[in-house]
């Protein structure tokens, strides 16, 4: 797979965007701007992988692929944040 440099600056943009979103969602699990881009671009791969398997499908487009990848980070985040506080929300 030969990713662009657009396509990276697309990524990035889109994990920046979902980092963000699911930082303020998930409020306490904040990892700075660096960390919220890299949690954004890991939920993308989760949300990618996993949302296909179950039928889930939002549509095509740079707007659905911000939602999947919030939603994404969303879960990345509840997860770190209950294996952080040893299972207690």
């Amino acid at each position: 797979m030969v990713i662009s440099n657009e396509g990276i600056l697309v990524i990035l943009f889109v994990g920046l965007i979902a980092g963000w979103l699911a930082g303020k969602i998930v409020r306490g699990t904040g990892f700075g701007i660096i960390g919220d881009i890299l949690v954004g671009i890991a939920g993308a791969l989760l949300a990618s992988l996993l949302f296909p398997k179950v039928g889930i499908r939002l549509g095509t487009g740079l707007v659905s692929e911000i939602v999947y990848s919030t939603i994404g980070a969303i879960i990345l985040l509840v997860i770190v944040r209950l294996l952080r506080t040893g299972g207690r929300w």
